[in-house]
């Protein structure tokens, strides 16, 4: 079966691997890719300070020329054996509306496909934490707000914000890895049923016509060990008819087609 795999990260990214652009390539050929998206971490706004300790959440907005450059020669290079699409993995910051927007008219006519994803989750009016850094950021989520129930609810109201917000004509059409607040869900189980959350936010995305990551990262996690979302919300989003495409969420070429076997008969 082809692949199509809409979330892929790069060398561009400073908490990944120094896989070349070829190397991903070469091995997406392999497994069978027909058509691929780049998706590097966009630059986050100017005005909001990286809360991860080495300040390597996203790209380096002096490296976007590059990067764009690059695979603009690899779609060239490999034309006629794999469709490559230039995109951006986005960050929704609730706060920074404006300057995202502002960087989306700057950046998006250079962008084929692109991905809207929530990290970050504002704590105070000044504080934020990134959600899924480690056990311990999650865990400072957690007293920080009360329980794990708080943290849920607030990741699913600033999701429901990405989802909802105008960033201009060139917003990102599909919302990534959509249940990221379970990766560390064996070290905090929940005591309360978190359907209600997916119910309204897959609505939400029906109401907005965009399209969901059916992200297959989460199954390689320790503590998650099932898929973004879990099949029961895959079903439930395709009986919703929004479309659905796959997202390894490689950070390395070896990377490319986790959790495809287990996920491709419930997108397909």
């Amino acid at each position: 079966m082809s692949i199509y795999d809409g979330h892929i990260h790069t060398p561009y990214c400073p908490h990944g691997s120094n896989d070349t652009l070829k190397k991903y390539v070469e091995k997406a050929l392999q497994l069978g890719y027909t058509e691929m998206t780049f998706t590097e971490h966009a630059p986050l706004p100017k005005s909001f300070s990286d809360p991860v300790p080495d300040k390597d959440s996203a790209m380096d907005k002096r490296h976007l020329d590059s990067y764009i450059k690059d695979l603009n020669e690899l779609k060239d290079k490999y034309d006629g054996q794999i469709k490559i699409n230039v995109g951006l993995e986005v960050d929704y910051i609730e706060g920074f509306e404006e300057e995202i927007t502002d960087f989306l008219n700057e950046w998006g006519q250079h962008l084929d496909d692109s991905i809207l994803s929530v990290h970050f989750l504002k704590i105070t009016s000044v504080n934020y934490v990134c959600l899924d850094f480690d056990e311990h950021s999650f865990h400072h989520l957690q007293k920080s707000l009360g329980s794990t129930k708080d943290v849920y609810e607030l990741y699913y109201d600033t999701i429901e914000k990405s989802i909802s917000c105008d960033l201009g004509k060139y917003k990102p059409k599909r919302i990534g890895h959509i249940t990221l607040v379970r990766k560390f869900q064996e070290l905090f189980p929940r005591q309360f049923d978190d359907s209600k959350y997916m119910n309204k936010t897959l609505n939400k995305m029906k109401d907005y016509n965009l399209t969901l990551d059916v992200n297959g990262a989460g199954i390689i996690k320790p503590y998650c060990k099932e898929p973004y979302p879990p099949e029961r919300w895959i079903k439930e989003a395709k009986a919703l008819n929004i479309p659905l495409v796959y997202g390894s969420d490689a950070h390395s070429s070896n990377g490319l087609g986790q959790g495809w076997e287990i996920l491709r008969q419930s997108i397909y």
